[in-house]
């Protein structure tokens, strides 16, 4: 591992930059406060500071303004009615009871929203019993909305000054994840490699950049200064962006039979050279996002045309060695799997000059897509919408009520005496911190707040005994809170580290010497919270993933069959334009995304909950293989016209039959014999006969030794195409047999 490079991705990513401002935000306010000795007094303007920033999800900024704005009005709200019932308790109960299912609830709306939400419900945990809410209402509560709008503030002329900050940020993230796709990549061409696991692990990334590429979509197609506006940097940022995208689909079509590769050329070094050469390419795309996250303008790290040219010398010098007529079609994949990787060479190489364009260049450049149609529709904001999910068949609801109960839950011990709880509304915010409306999150998030707490208690326990400098100990503080904000959504058990770090040491510059009921309280509290968190994730209404399974697999089959359609109508020329085929693509690779989405999260339910988890795992990995060869047929420049050779219009109809009998399978529906007889029509292809011809060749003359790497025959490309189309039937194939298997019911 680069360390340095590791370092330069954390150092200038969005999280850090979030982080950064939200604790700027609490502490500077903070410090004034102190220093004319009255931060006790008004210690809930940096509070409600925070609760605020922390609300702020990444998105356009019209969109995050005002979810801000409704953030402030929902936690001001809630203070308030939370400190005029706090000498009321039966009323309690039904405030969280209503508060709990309502915020709950907002969910339905997006993220955005959620977020809101549950920082609303942290809220009301802390003014529910009136612990930080002494004194009197009105000023308690001016002094939190104050602390409310700074942030929002904060905000506003940050996002005036560095409009286009987060948008580079993000499209510089997604540089950085194709890097860890393409490394992945490289190790199926390493000794050895463990296939199974290799594909988890990129079925597992898929889900990362599918995730991330939707956010960033929406914070880029949506944000007006990059769309409409003539600037070098919108232009730019757009075009990034729409190549990052491009470059996905071409690191998709490395796919291929790695257990074949390795037994053809396993013993030859020359898959080693391409996993090497594969992850200096991986190298440069980091190199590309760390350069769009930090703003400044990236060159390449080597030569890459040379380095390129040393695997091909490697090939030609193999294939002089190794070229016979029973080698020959091993030769023609290996010759298609450079051709590929030089054409994610030229790409990378392509970005990087595109961050030489000048200003005259930059307002030349145009996308030609329809920028809206990339755009996944958003819930509107109406009142049908709640009312439409208030139902048990709605994971919404159902998460609603089991939050509703854990919170109630919590709440009754926490008024139990005999427990000597010091901070009791630490239960009610580690409940809303840990559950979600997935039991696997739930348990894992469970589990991640239980090792961070616990390790974080431990250290600033040791840090509060042998630190006694109170500048050492607020740098420590400051540091801490980075670092939580940093790690929030990425690591939550290093972000609840720091988080226990920097609780402990601002209670202690509030009220010193008081450590020893702070440390027992954290632990105590936490535990609770995660014994009544994971009880009522598994009792109450619980959503198992195997319940969702069959609604993916008929989503990821239909887009399936659509993006072919899509792709092979292209390569025919039948009037399709390239809008409409990236539009397939979308849908497609976000479909296999979310099975493969939940298929990992039903790794993590109880086992008993599995159900039939090697046919679900099948039909995942067959997703991803359809998906993938799809996006290696599509990548041709010429089309069908240049290989007659080949019979497309049947294997079109061969294929997308047996799609369609996946498709109508999952769906439980009946089928026409006709269907059953065109998945098995046998394309009339002068392929195989090109091939003995050129083998009888190889047979009776001498090999010539051409090392043109721009160079590919006609009957190489021919081969492939006729591969990929194979393959692409066999794997539908293999996905209808476990689909089969599925019925009735998964």
């Amino acid at each position: 591992m680069n360390y340095a490079t590791e370092l330069r991705k954390f150092a200038t990513s969005q999280y850090i930059f979030s982080a950064v401002r939200i604790t700027l935000a609490i502490v500077a306010p903070s410090i004034i406060l102190a220093y004319f000795g009255v931060l006790k007094e008004y210690f809930l303007f940096p509070l409600a500071t925070s609760f605020v920033g922390l609300t702020d999800q990444p998105g356009p900024f019209i969109r995050r303004r005002n979810a801000l704005i409704f953030a402030i009005i929902c936690f001001f709200a809630v203070s308030v009615i939370a400190t005029l019932l706090k000498d009321f308790p039966p009323i309690i109960y039904l405030e969280i009871i209503l508060f709990g299912m309502f915020f709950s609830m907002i969910g339905v709306y997006g993220q955005r929203l959620a977020a809101v939400g549950s920082l609303s419900l942290v809220v009301l945990a802390i003014f529910v019993d009136g612990h930080l809410s002494q004194g009197n209402l009105v000023k308690n509560s001016l002094i939190f909305l104050a602390g409310s709008v700074c942030y929002l503030l904060v905000f506003l002329v940050v996002s005036k000054i560095q409009p286009y900050k987060l948008a580079g940020q993000m499209i510089g993230e997604n540089y950085l994840e194709l890097s860890d796709y393409l490394k992945l990549k490289s190790r199926f061409y390493l000794q050895n490699p463990d296939f199974d696991a290799l594909y988890l692990q990129v079925i597992s990334q898929q889900v990362k950049i599918k995730n991330l590429q939707e956010e960033t979509r929406e914070t880029v197609f949506k944000t007006r200064k990059i769309v409409n506006e003539s600037t070098t940097t919108s232009r730019l940022l757009m075009l990034m962006f729409l190549n990052s995208i491009d470059l996905h689909e071409k690191l998709m079509t490395s796919e291929s039979d790695y257990g074949k590769i390795q037994e053809s050329f396993g013993e030859t070094g020359l898959l080693e050279s391409i996993s090497d050469y594969l992850s200096k390419l991986a190298e440069e795309l980091s190199n590309i996002g760390i350069a769009l996250q930090s703003g400044t303008k990236a060159k390449s790290l080597r030569n890459l045309d040379d380095e390129l040219d040393q695997v091909f010398d490697e090939y030609f010098d193999l294939r002089n060695k190794k070229l016979n007529p029973d080698t020959l079609e091993n030769f023609m994949i290996m010759r298609i799997i450079l051709l590929r990787i030089s054409d994610i060479t030229e790409q990378i190489n392509t970005i990087y000059k595109v961050f030489t364009q000048d200003q005259k260049l930059a307002k030349s450049l145009s996308t030609g897509l329809d920028l809206k149609e990339f755009i996944t529709n958003d819930e509107k904001l109406n009142f049908k919408v709640l009312l439409n999910n208030i139902s048990l068949k709605s994971t919404h609801f159902r998460h609603s009520v089991r939050i509703t109960l854990a919170m109630l839950t919590g709440y009754i011990i926490s008024q139990m005496e005999f427990l000597g709880i010091g901070h009791s509304y630490w239960i009610l915010i580690t409940i809303v911190a840990i559950m979600r409306p997935a039991y696997s999150t739930t348990k894992h998030r469970n589990l991640l707040r239980l090792y961070g707490t616990v390790a974080g208690a431990v250290v600033a326990y040791a840090i509060l005994h042998t630190v006694h400098n109170n500048t050492a100990l607020f740098t420590i503080l400051l540091l801490s809170m980075i670092l939580c904000f940093s790690f929030l959504k990425a690591q939550y058990s290093w972000a609840v580290f720091f988080m226990t770090i920097y609780i402990f040491l601002t209670f202690n510059f509030l009220n010193p010497g008081n450590i020893n009921n702070i440390f027992r309280d954290r632990i105590l509290d936490t535990a609770i919270a995660g014994v009544v968190a994971f009880a009522v994730s598994y009792f109450v209404l619980p959503v198992w993933e195997h319940t969702q399974n069959l609604d993916f697999m008929k989503k990821s089959s239909k887009s399936n069959a659509k993006y072919f359609k899509a792709a092979m109508d292209f390569f025919k020329d039948e009037n399709i334009g390239i809008q409409e085929y990236k539009l397939k693509r979308k849908d497609a690779i976000i479909d296999l995304a979310n099975l493969s989405d939940n298929f990992q999260r039903m790794i993590s339910d109880p086992k008993n909950q599995q159900k039939k988890m090697e046919q679900v795992h099948q039909f995942v990995n067959t997703a991803h293989l359809i998906t993938a060869y799809i996006a290696s047929f599509s990548q041709y420049s010429k089309n069908a016209k240049d290989y007659p050779e080949i019979d497309f219009d049947s294997w079109n109809r061969k294929i997308s039959a047996e799609l369609l009998r996946t498709g109508l399978i999952l769906e439980q529906k009946k089928f026409d014999v006709d269907i059953v007889e065109e998945s098995r029509l046998k394309p009339e292809d002068s392929v195989d006969q090109l091939l003995e011809k050129r083998k009888k060749e190889i047979s009776e003359s001498e090999i010539m030794n051409r090392r043109d790497p721009n160079r590919i025959t006609h009957l190489t490309e021919l081969k492939n195409l006729q591969e990929i189309l194979e393959l692409i039937y066999d794997v539908a194939k293999e996905q209808r047999k476990v689909a089969e298997k599925l019925e009735p019911v998964i």
